[in-house]
């Protein structure tokens, strides 16, 4: 069951109109009532900084918290933070969001370079151990082109097997063209089913309005979906 409105406004007031916005695009895009565990992957590459200095990756989390509150049930989204490694899941939950990403961003310490496989690895490892019911949607933010963009595909294409769909925002000014090779991979030659989709939310990621980050996120979601189930990946 999804977590109730009176909940939220008790546990977490300050997404109220977050979660009302969620609430709006999953009923347009057809999934009220779907269920998915969110995952939140953030870069903590050294070009990554100002982004976090400013609130930008905080509001992020907790766009992507509103989003788990009607998706999940347990109000709360396992986060991997990465740079030339990935870093053990933290979590935010509705209980404890506030300053929670500056936090844990802080307590990692020095900022290193851009490991996409080992994040996703990171994910894949999660998902498995927790085995939820539900097919996973991560979203996947990072502000350029991963160390090794061969290590990278791999992973993603042989997630394709999985219930596991990857939402990648890309943030600042690089044209991402990795990211959008991923997500154009080609079906069924690299990949079981199309398993990614890519947005770019520009320089400055906190001006674009909540409903149209919303929008975005779900653009590619229930077509994922419905080939996730018509190939058995998804029950």
């Amino acid at each position: 069951m999804p977590i109730s409105l009176e909940k939220v406004n008790a546990t977490a007031p300050g997404l109220v109109d977050l979660y009302k916005t969620a609430r709006v695009n999953l009923e347009k895009r057809g999934l009220g009532g779907e269920r998915a565990a969110v995952y939140l992957v953030l870069d903590r590459s050294g070009s990554m900084r100002r982004y976090y200095k400013d609130g930008t990756v905080q509001h992020l989390a907790e766009q992507a918290l509103a989003l788990a509150a009607h998706l999940d049930d347990d109000g709360k989204v396992p986060v991997v933070f990465f740079d030339k490694a990935a870093y053990p899941p933290v979590e935010v939950g509705l209980t404890r969001y506030q300053g929670r990403i500056n936090e844990e961003h802080e307590r990692l310490g020095h900022m290193g370079t851009t490991n996409y496989a080992a994040a996703m690895e990171a994910v894949i490892a999660h998902y498995r151990e927790t085995a939820p019911a539900a097919p996973a949607f991560v979203i996947f933010q990072t502000d350029g082109s991963p160390d090794s963009k061969t290590a990278a595909e791999k992973v993603l294409c042989g997630a394709s097997t999985l219930p596991i769909f990857w939402q990648f925002i890309g943030f600042g000014n690089d044209e991402f063209r990795f990211l959008h090779k991923l997500d154009d991979l080609p079906v069924p030659q690299k990949r079981m089913i199309d398993n990614a989709a890519f947005f770019p939310a520009g320089p400055e990621p906190r001006a674009i309005a909540d409903d149209d980050l919303y929008h975005q996120l779900m653009t590619e979601f229930p077509s994922w979906l419905a080939d996730a189930r018509a190939a058995g990946i998804v029950k």
